[in-house]
């Protein structure tokens, strides 16, 4: 067997968040991948928000358009409302997921819910090939009891929202299923001072995002310490090992790379720039949708 792809993946690349507002008046720690794309492909964003905390008001993200991609929103804390175009309205508490596909065109808000007005959460941004960017849009949404988990050793665990994960001889497999770049999205609780090890298919691109505590990855044999709001592009191989610090908290998000090119401008994310140009022109003349 190829002993590259038998190995464990390791560290090639260490990014930290930019702070920001977005929406109305929301705090962002954002990473932008379209600047080093191929290195992320099909990724292009994680947000990690917050709003409505401190008794700071906020609307959250009143309507706003999207083109070409799929927008994914997972929820620690709090609740959303999700209206869009097509009619389709969606509370998302706690621990839930929302699998929006923008495809030709989406027009929505996520709104936090009144009676609580705080959340905290993350979304990311995932590419279609050019054959979908122009398909109908759709939107599934998953309570966090849909969201199964998987039970590791020393307390350690891992909530699947989509793909499969697997230890030693058990396994849990997320809801969300039929996407074109076949991803894992897992959240794993570690219970500090702890290792984990788990097979990961070798043609995938691997990501990890840190959000809580900080955890140790190999660096060509020895371990580099990637700590909160960083997040980490992992090498070719079959599994993957991490070694928690502390109580750490971190998402390995997984998918097979499109191979294509990306231009993209605020909302929309194509493969050209008349593809772009034609989009703002529908966008302004009200034909996005």
């Amino acid at each position: 067997m190829n002993s590259e792809l038998n190995r464990s993946r390791e560290l090639i690349g260490v990014y930290s968040t930019q702070q920001t507002v977005d929406g109305d008046g929301v705090e962002i720690q954002r990473i932008v991948t379209q600047q080093a794309y191929e290195q992320f492909d099909p990724f292009l964003m994680l947000d990690e928000f917050k709003g409505g905390f401190d008794g700071q008001q906020t609307r959250g993200f009143p309507e706003h358009p999207h083109r070409g991609f799929e927008t994914v929103t997972y929820m620690l804390d709090g609740a959303i409302e999700h209206r869009d175009h097509l009619g389709n309205v969606g509370r998302l508490v706690s621990g839930g997921v929302q699998w929006m596909t923008a495809g030709r065109g989406v027009l929505h808000s996520e709104l936090p819910i009144a009676e609580q007005n705080y959340f905290h959460g993350f979304q990311i941004w995932v590419n279609l090939p050019a054959s979908e960017k122009m398909t109908e849009p759709k939107y599934r949404e998953f309570g966090p009891e849909e969201i199964p988990t998987l039970n590791l050793a020393n307390g350690n665990c891992i909530k699947v929202i989509a793909g499969t994960a697997t230890h030693e001889e058990h396994s849990a497999t997320g809801p969300v299923k039929d996407v074109a770049t076949q991803p894992d999205y897992w959240d794993v609780n570690m219970l500090g001072a702890t290792e984990m090890s788990l097979p990961i298919s070798s043609s995938k691109r691997v990501l990890m995002y840190v959000y809580e505590g900080s955890i140790d990855i190999k660096l060509k044999g020895a371990a580099s310490t990637i700590d909160s709001q960083q997040m980490v592009v992992l090498s070719p191989g079959e599994s993957l090992e991490v070694t928690a610090n502390e109580v750490s908290r971190f998402l390995v998000l997984t998918a097979e790379p499109i191979n294509e090119p990306v231009v993209s401008w605020g909302p929309f994310v194509m493969n050209t720039r008349e593809e772009i140009k034609q989009a703002i022109n529908d966008y302004n003349h009200g034909v996005l949708v």
